[in-house]
């Protein structure tokens, strides 16, 4: 198997230096003189890859890294990106996914949000931390902050689920009791009847959103969601000339599994309205999927990285609506101070309710 190259670098039209994309627009800007050249429009839709076409190829479980010449400097390099700069001279490099071994990216969500943009999230993130230590208010800019497209599989699917359960419903029933002081008093209790139940509900799946890749948190990752998933255009280089862009690590197979997980939240919601009454038991659950469909999206984001006390932090901050998740310090001072008045609280309340009994 051979690795892809790059794409040619696009050299500006006024100083000849590499271009990148600039988010927010529509267009290559040149970080020198600041000349803009507009993308051109798609000229096609995103496209859906049947999952039983894909499962039916011989696979590549052994890829190869991707084989960057530059441009500029003809300096020869390896990365496990698609697109990233030139160590040395910072020519852009984009690498050609069209003889690629893996899935070539078939949608790409363009950064909304510049650098600035990145540094003002962060900095209101910050300030919102309520039990971070004071001086972590002081950190206004990561150490470290890379425009990173990373790569996301959606799947689609129609899914026809058989359920068995149990529907309950409530009634009220009157009892009596013996108080504190000895007096006979009366209450009303609730109870539940359960009746067997049992059926199918169907459901299409659109577009369910699952990391392709492990290089970051994913729990972090999936905090970054909602995606404007419609706002994503036809795959193209120049949407991430300039920028960084990783390939995926997690293969469809291992994705649609993760999406199913997804779905079956979905699909135990459906049953348990299907079944009706007050509250429901959901005992079993027979899904049967098809019509899988999948593609490879990457979407924007700004992987960062701050230190504070001696040690790093990472903070991904999405590239499309400014949302931050990452990891922050605690002060165990602020932590003490509000269990104490939550303490103190519910002394308190305690207290008014001794006294009220009295």
């Amino acid at each position: 198997m051979t690795s892809p190259t790059q794409t040619p670098a696009h050299p500006c039209a006024g100083c000849g230096a590499s271009v990148a994309f600039a988010p927010g627009t529509t267009a290559l800007r040149c970080p020198y003189c600041g000349l803009e050249q507009q993308i051109a429009a798609p000229t096609r839709q995103v496209r859906e890859l049947s999952y039983e076409a894909f499962l039916a190829k011989p696979r590549v479980r052994t890829l190869a890294p991707n084989q960057f010449t530059c441009p500029g400097c003809a300096a020869r390099t390896e990365s496990d990106a698609i697109s990233r700069t030139c160590q040395f001279c910072g020519t852009v490099l984009v690498a050609d996914t069209a003889n690629d071994s893996q899935i070539a990216p078939e949608a790409v969500l363009p950064f909304a949000l510049d650098r600035n943009g990145a540094r003002n999230a962060l900095r209101s993130w910050v300030r919102s931390r309520w039990f971070a230590p004071n001086r972590l208010k002081k950190v206004t800019e990561a150490e470290s902050m890379k425009s990173t497209y990373l790569p996301h599989w959606t799947f689609d699917a129609g899914t026809v689920s058989d359920y068995v359960g149990q529907r309950g419903e409530h009634y009220w029933i009157t009892t009596s009791y013996t108080d504190s002081k000895g007096q006979r008093r009366t209450r009303r209790e609730r109870r539940t009847r359960w009746y067997p139940a049992g059926g199918r509900v169907a459901r299409d799946f659109d577009d369910v959103l699952v990391p392709a890749t492990t290089q970051v948190d994913i729990e972090d990752l999936n905090e970054l969601q909602p995606w404007p998933l419609n706002q994503a255009v036809p795959f193209h280089p120049n949407y991430v000339a300039g920028h960084h862009s990783l390939r995926y690590d997690t293969e469809p197979p291992v994705g649609l599994e993760q999406a199913k997980v997804i779905m079956r939240d979905v699909i135990d919601k459906d049953c348990r309205r299907d079944i009706g009454g007050d509250v429901q038991r959901v005992f079993s659950v027979d899904t049967h999927y098809s019509n899988v469909m999948f593609k490879l999206v990457l979407l924007p984001v700004w992987v960062g990285n701050y230190l504070f006390g001696g040690k790093a932090y990472q903070v991904l901050i999405n590239g499309a609506n400014g949302e931050v998740q990452g990891d922050r310090p605690y002060s165990p001072v602020k932590i003490t101070l509000a269990v104490l008045a939550a303490l103190v609280l519910i002394g308190a309340a305690v207290w008014l309710y001794l006294a009220a009994r009295t």
